[in-house]
């Protein structure tokens, strides 16, 4: 039997990736080593593998500064799928491994990593032992390239500047080309030597943000998400992450400029945090106990950084990026869960590291730098690397200790909101208690990516907060759209607090809702067509039905779709459309333009996502956020027309009701009936009048996930006892049947 399958994620945390490279050649290293002193061009790989799936005709090269060298055998690759052909594996084209030569614990990339995305978006990251010739290279840490892929799936474009924040020609001893964003006038040549353009224009932008930046501070939140780089710095700082920003080299990190005109930074290349790299831009950390007690407020004063000094500069932007780093502290640090994902780590790949005969220090420095400093070792560059909770564990203590982080913060409690489901157009009045604060706001946006506006909340008895100075702050807020994503921040002179305390990466919802069902809505859609009806040329693709609750015709041309809340016109419906009183109409979801029929310019993702409806000048007519479920099912109103939204059996341009609510599917004669439901422990499968007995079954929860698999017969019960009570969807072929489990 196979349980909880599902396609396997090339960056799983938790799996140990194969990549198998074979070239032609048998002196494939000399080429590679003279490619990357030389043209900087990929070398044609016969095939690569990766986790058993070949490709053939793939580019790799060798990639790094500091950790490659010509006379090692463990070299740092970067495989580029798609260079000489349109390869792509799990929609990824670009493949980093590092080597891991700095590091004698395994475990700094993988781990930063981690920490580092509960608080903004970063790559992921996991393990990949790596052959080339049928000769094991050995374990690399594996992560996710920062590309166009990453940003546009990030953040929802690719087009717009995009620079990495590294020298192209390299740091290293003696450099003096900086990408730390200090501004140098206005010739674009000044900046190239330090940063690296990865779209086709933008330097002016480049040049803009080094401007505002330097001479314009006050206006920076128009063009620099400026509570994301907080954040970055925050992490620099508290993991003692050097070869960064905050670091001698000011480097290793990109910038995108998002379609609402705001550069986003990404963090890249922790193969150094947890204090390996010493350089601070004004000298050495020559000992762990110097990096247990760097300064949080490290380069404050210096205008070499003016990232730091400017914005420090600020007193409300100081305040957050305490706050930031006090979280960090406690919610990894201060709790130890940092140790306790480092051992996890540490347990699934010490096989592979035993393995690997080409790692840069010993399999005992491996067992003991999780914990214990080590000096010296085969990794360029030597030196002491700390031991990861040595360093860390008497970091935070040094660092809760100062008078910035054990003064007082404010205390947040009891939001609430005057109607937790408003009416759209509805202005509701948020309210929370808070004590300790001199300055309340309230930070809140209508879409997904969009910079989050901040206004001011009082506690001044005038503003539907209750009696003045009762520490109650309040504000009135017009709810304008279907979703608004909103946190409280509250700042006293000394420090501040977020509620959620990750915000902004994080955020409350309030969801609105019609007062009635217009006359026009979405009905129902399927965003996963597997079997269930096809298209006039016999496609089985996604579909949303809409439904006219008027009693009369309704003339719906030029009126549009989109699941993009940017770009409200994506798809017209045709001039002359019209959907009578009380009737349906289908749209297939399809990207199928040419075909007959009506076929929207795009395709529903089976992972969730919102869908708009708006008339003719782009008013939002009607909004549905949908989550991931199963193939073949969808998600519609119920009642009809009328009802909140429901996963179900479809009902594809007909009436839904109560009873198409995940209910007994029949298919002709067959059937398939399950016995007992709700079911405690086990359950059978009877499959009427079907003759064949034996059959494959797969049962899934609602959100797709499979949690059995195997070919039965009606006589044999499935056992459901570790299940989670809830409701299940057994199917075998076109049968299905909706289980509940109970406990």
């Amino acid at each position: 039997m196979l349980a909880n399958l599902s396609a396997q994620n090339f960056y799983d945390i938790n799996t140990i990736q194969t990549i198998e490279i074979t070239f032609a050649q048998s002196n494939w290293d000399q080429l590679l080593d003279a490619a990357y002193s030389g043209s900087g061009d990929y070398i044609m790989a016969e095939s690569v593998s990766i986790n058993g799936t070949l490709f053939d005709s793939v580019g790799v090269k060798y990639k790094g500064n500091s950790t490659y060298q010509s006379n090692q055998t463990k070299n740092p690759f970067h495989i580029e799928l798609d260079t000489f052909k349109d390869h792509i594996y799990e929609n990824y084209t670009d493949i980093k491994l590092s080597n891991v030569a700095k590091d004698p614990s395994f475990l700094r990339e993988v781990l930063s990593y981690q920490i580092l995305r509960q608080y903004m978006d970063a790559p992921l990251s996991n393990y990949a032992n790596v052959y080339v010739n049928g000769s094991l290279i050995g374990l690399y840490s594996n992560s996710e390239a920062v590309s166009k892929k990453f940003v546009n799936n990030r953040f929802g474009s690719k087009s717009n500047t995009f620079i990495k924040c590294n020298p192209p020609d390299g740091a290293g001893p003696g450099t003096n080309a900086l990408p730390n964003l200090v501004y140098l006038g206005q010739d674009s040549s000044n900046y190239d030597n330090a940063y690296e353009l990865k779209s086709d224009d933008g330097w002016q932008d480049l040049i803009n943000l080094c401007d505002t930046l330097s001479n314009a501070t006050s206006e920076i939140e128009k063009i620099l998400d400026v509570d994301r780089v907080l954040w970055m710095l925050a992490f620099d700082n508290i993991l003692v992450n050097l070869d960064s920003y905050i670091g001698g080299f000011a480097q290793n990190y990109y910038l995108y400029k998002d379609d609402y005109q705001r550069f986003l930074p990404v963090v890249w290349d922790l193969n150094e945090s947890f204090g390996r790299f010493a350089m601070t831009g004004s000298g050495q950390l020559n000992s762990t106990t110097a990096k247990q007690q760097m300064s949080h407020l490290l380069n404050a004063n210096d205008a070499d950084f003016p990232l730091v000094q400017k914005l420090f500069s600020v007193p409300m932007y100081k305040r957050m990026y305490l706050a930031h780093c006090k979280t960090m502290l406690l919610e990894n640090f201060d709790n130890s869960s940092y140790y306790s994902t480092g051992q996890s780590l540490q347990a699934l790949i010490d096989a592979a590291v035993q393995a690997d005969g080409n790692k840069f220090f010993s399999y005992n420095n491996f067992l003991s730098n999780l914990t214990t400093d080590i000096s010296g070792g085969g990794g360029p560059g030597g030196g002491t690397t700390p031991g990861i909770t040595n360093l860390m564990d008497a970091r935070n203590t040094y660092l809760l200790d100062l008078s910035d982080f054990t003064q007082s913060e404010p205390a947040i409690t009891n939001i609430n909101l005057s109607d937790t489901m408003p009416i759209l157009g509805e202005t509701i009045v948020f309210t929370a208690s808070i004590t300790n604060a001199d300055n309340v706001y309230l930070g809140y946006r209508s879409a997904e990516g969009a910079p989050f506006q901040r206004v001011p909340m009082f506690d001044d008895g005038t503003h539907d907060d209750g009696a003045a100075n009762d520490g109650i702050y309040g504000i009135n807020l017009v709810i304008n759209s279907f979703f608004t994503q909103y946190y409280i921040y509250a700042e006293n002179s000394g420090i501040g607090l977020f509620s959620p305390r990750r915000a902004e990466y994080e955020y409350h919802t309030v969801q609105a809702i019609f007062s009635d069902a217009g006359d026009l809505v979405i009905n129902e859609l399927m965003a996963s067509n597997v079997q269930v009806i096809s298209d006039q040329d016999g496609e089985y693709d996604d579909w949303i039905e809409l439904f006219n609750n008027s009693n009369s015709t309704l003339d719906i041309g030029g009126y549009f779709l989109s699941d993009d809340a940017t770009e409200l016109m994506k798809w017209a419906l045709p001039a002359g459309t019209q959907i009578n009183s009380l009737d349906y109409l289908i749209v297939w979801a399809d990207k199928d333009d040419n075909q007959a029929g009506l076929h929207a310019s795009f395709k529903l993702s089976s992972g969730g996502e919102t869908l708009f409806l708006s008339d003719a000048t782009g008013i939002i007519v009607d909004q549905i956020s949908f989550p991931a479920f199963a193939s073949d099912l969808s998600y519609a109103r119920i009642p009809n027309g009328t009802g909140s939204f429901q996963i179900a059996d479809p009902t594809y341009n007909s009436q839904n009701d109560q009873s198409n609510n995940i209910s007994v599917v029949n298919r002709g004669d067959s059937k398939m009936i399950v016995i007992p439901n709700p079911a405690a422990y086990s359950f059978q499968l009877n499959f009427g009048d079907e003759v064949v007995k034996e059959r494959e079954v797969i049962v899934y929860d609602l959100s797709g996930k499979v949690v059995f698999q195997d070919i039965i017969d009606s006589s044999e019960s499935i056992n459901c006892t570790t299940w989670p009570a809830g409701m299940y969807v057994a199917r075998s072929g076109s049968l299905r049947s909706k289980i509940i489990v109970r406990r």
